[in-house]
């Protein structure tokens, strides 16, 4: 069974990555999805929580969900953290599960800003999450990677091989981490965006003031 990847700065994690991961998990009979916090982006500014509050955020939004899974391979490889090492890592220690890369549309138009993405087909297959109405793009790499690897069929991304690309309509939540930190900054509350054990953490740890 494949196992899905779910990368980002986590700064905090909130429903949105939540709710694809789950759907993701559940829609396309993964065995798991492993949520990995990044230690430094590659394309953005240093997250504003510290390594060790994002891993504890992670690690108490998904406690208890069956099938969604803390990797903390890049925190504890530290430096910049770039995917392409990340799955080399994952390949070697799974051998021939499946893996998936899972991704948003903006992100996959553009991979070909990531450092050494032409690696990534030979390593992984791809779960494009996308708004309804999105339209692929009709050129570059990313359009490329649609022509040879596309597919409907969310068995081809369950199956041996790498490099095919499900498109896959999510629920859309309306939340952004940034969104968040800038409520706790103003003193309102971000209940109700993250789980209550995230919002735990934000006001023990005193993140975001």
């Amino acid at each position: 069974m494949p196992v899905g990847i779910l990368g980002g700065t986590f700064d905090p994690v909130h429903f949105g990555h939540l709710r694809t991961a789950l759907e993701v998990l559940q829609d396309l009979g993964l065995a798991e999805v492993r949520l990995i916090p990044c230690h430094i982006p590659p394309h953005r500014e240093p997250p504003s929580a510290t390594p060790e509050q994002r891993l504890r955020m992670v690690r108490a939004a998904v406690a208890g969900v069956p099938g969604l899974r803390v990797d903390d391979r890049e925190l504890v490889r530290g430096g910049v953290s770039y995917s392409v090492d990340t799955l080399r890592g994952l390949r070697a220690e799974l051998a021939d599960t499946p893996l998936a890369l899972i991704l948003g549309s903006d992100a996959f138009c553009g991979l070909a800003s990531w450092w050494e993405w032409r690696e990534l087909p030979r390593l992984c297959h791809f779960i494009v999450v996308q708004r309804p109405g999105w339209d692929p793009p009709a050129e570059g790499e990313a359009a490329r990677l649609l022509r040879e690897g596309g597919t409907e069929d969310p068995a081809a991304v369950r199956g041996p091989g790498t490099g095919r690309v499900l498109r896959r309509t999510v629920t859309q939540l309306e939340i952004s981490a940034s969104r968040i930190r800038a409520e706790v900054r103003a003193g309102r509350s971000p209940r109700y965006l993250v789980p209550e054990s995230v919002r735990r953490v934000i006001v023990e740890e005193g993140l975001y003031r």
